[in-house]
């Protein structure tokens, strides 16, 4: 695919400053650039590279001032991060290859409904009375279960399978190989302590403009509905347990788990390899730093929390100073003790 920086200025609705029919073909680090790249500067740190970049076009804001002459072509805009996030979401579209109409070789029960302007592709299985909402995507090899309903506009990239049941929002984005509506990890044990299987009979909901990470799983509640709320952005290989509830804009990185019950509120930010403990409900606002372990409810909104079991986070970063110098203190200790063991063997 290529494009020219007149294509691009009328996407962007950027001034260009330059040839307006160079072309490029694929974006790029600034540092990195490349004869057909396009790359963007925002950050002040990076503008050196500016001046030596071999990239065709650069987005830069509209009060941008070289100190120095630039080879490249300059698409001025309103602000620059938002711009690249569109051309970037632009070229994604452009060069996956997504599916057109729907594949003959899906399988498409006849009792599902597939609205106007749906894309199915190759193997994909759509079963028993689920329903597809316009324009949605649906990859090959994606499994959407019996009764599941897929809202308009939303994309379901390859091998990922929505259960039964379970309810995915317009606008949102799934990635390969995610499980929504896994059954949770209920088991109850009988009288000889073996444990048997408790029944998973509620569902998933995603509401709009959800992203899930790939390999992610997202349980089915016991009964009821685990409620992952609108906008909420969830990384890859996270695992969301039975009625848990996170609420709207909250993002939670890599290998996080959350046991069953657990509540999260809004704008919650939790790092990678956070654990929590089911049952506890976590305030809106609240910051979890990286491989913290969540062993109690946190009340207070709009706090940031570390270590694990987790305190706030300015009492763990004063008590890690600490911490550090133990080894320190030790010695001094040790070396007090035996002067003061020698004053008493003096005295006596």
């Amino acid at each position: 695919m290529q494009l020219t920086a007149q294509e691009l200025a009328t996407v962007l609705g950027a001034e260009i400053e330059g040839d307006p029919s160079v072309k490029v073909n694929r974006p790029a680090k600034i540092e990195e650039g490349g004869a057909g790249a396009i790359s963007f500067l925002a950050n002040p740190k990076y503008e050196d590279y500016l001046y030596e970049t071999t990239a065709s076009i650069v987005v830069v804001s509209r009060d941008f001032a070289p100190k120095a002459p630039v080879s490249a072509t300059l698409l001025r805009v309103d602000q620059v991060y938002e711009s690249f996030a569109r051309l970037l979401a632009f070229y994604d579209q452009a060069v996956q290859a997504r599916p057109q109409g729907v594949s003959p070789e899906a399988f498409v029960d006849p009792s599902a409904k597939l609205a106007d302007k749906v894309a199915v592709g190759r193997f994909a299985t759509i079963e028993r009375g689920a329903v597809i909402e316009e324009g949605a995507v649906i990859f090959d090899q994606v499994y959407i279960g019996a009764g599941a309903r897929i809202g308009a506009g939303t994309i379901i990239f390859p091998g990922a399978r929505v259960l039964h049941q379970c309810e995915v929002g317009n606008h949102c984005v799934i990635h390969s190989n995610v499980v929504i509506g896994s059954d949770g990890f209920g088991f109850a044990p009988n009288e000889q302590g073996v444990y048997q299987k408790v029944p998973q009979v509620g569902k998933v909901v995603l509401e709009d403009r959800v992203d899930v990470g790939a390999n992610t799983t997202i349980d089915r509640a016991t009964m009821g509905v685990t409620r992952i709320g609108e906008g909420v952005k969830i990384d890859n290989l996270v695992q969301i347990g039975h009625n848990v509830e996170v609420g709207a804009h909250t993002v939670i990185a890599a290998q996080t788990g959350v046991a069953g019950s657990t509540k999260i509120g809004r704008y919650c930010r939790i790092g990678g390899q956070v654990g929590f403990v089911g049952h506890v409900s976590i305030a809106d606002g609240t910051q979890i730093q990286a491989q913290s372990g969540i062993a109690g409810p946190i009340e207070e909104p709009n706090q940031a929390w570390f270590g694990s079991p987790a305190i706030p986070y300015r009492d763990y970063i004063r008590s890690y100073a600490v911490f550090k110098k133990l080894p320190d203190m030790y010695r001094q200790m040790h070396k007090l003790q035996k002067e003061i063991e020698a004053l008493r063997r003096r005295d006596e």
